[in-house]
């Protein structure tokens, strides 16, 4: 029996106050995708994402965090202490979820859906896997994988690709 391709509405994951939701509650809206992690140097990027999300939330534009400690087990702390931190030190409004694997074995599903739709820089050479915290995936409102983005960038530097997403509805 062969398993029929998941689009990404299919996918369901828990908030870290444990509440299970599923992406379809996000159709129609153009989603950032991001691994996260709170000791990382590139953990300031919460507070621009939290600007992106601010800035283009009631235009139809979410974004969702993923923690991940595969990284330099770089979040080591469970759900309270992540959302805690996440909102004492950056104002953290939008939707961050459970502690996530993003590569391997134990690499929720919904991350090898983004990463089948967009290999990253090195493609073939990685076998598209996420190779550091806060790489970012670009939905369209069509549930389709628009763009991937590397660690180093930053987020306002994804307001254009975000417009002209928005703008195609």
């Amino acid at each position: 029996m062969t398993n029929a391709p998941r689009g990404l509405y299919s996918f369901s994951s828990p908030l870290l106050n444990g509440e299970e939701v599923s992406l379809e509650e996000y159709r129609g809206r153009v989603l950032l995708i991001v691994n996260t992690a709170s000791h990382c140097g590139f953990t300031p990027q919460y507070q621009g994402l939290e600007a992106l999300y601010e800035r283009y939330k009631d235009r139809g534009f979410s974004v969702l965090a993923f923690p991940s400690n595969q990284f330099g087990r770089q979040e080591p702390g469970h759900g309270a202490e992540i959302e805690q931190f996440c909102k004492r030190n950056y104002g953290v409004t939008f939707p961050v979820f459970q502690k996530t694997d993003v590569n391997g074995r134990n690499a929720h599903p919904l991350f090898g859906f983004l990463k089948g739709r967009r290999r990253g820089g090195l493609g073939w050479l990685t076998g598209g896997r996420i190779l550091w915290n806060f790489t970012k995936f670009l939905c369209g409102r069509d549930g389709e994988v628009a763009a991937r983005y590397g660690p180093a960038v930053v987020p306002d530097r994804l307001a254009p690709a975000i417009e002209d997403l928005l703008n195609r509805f």
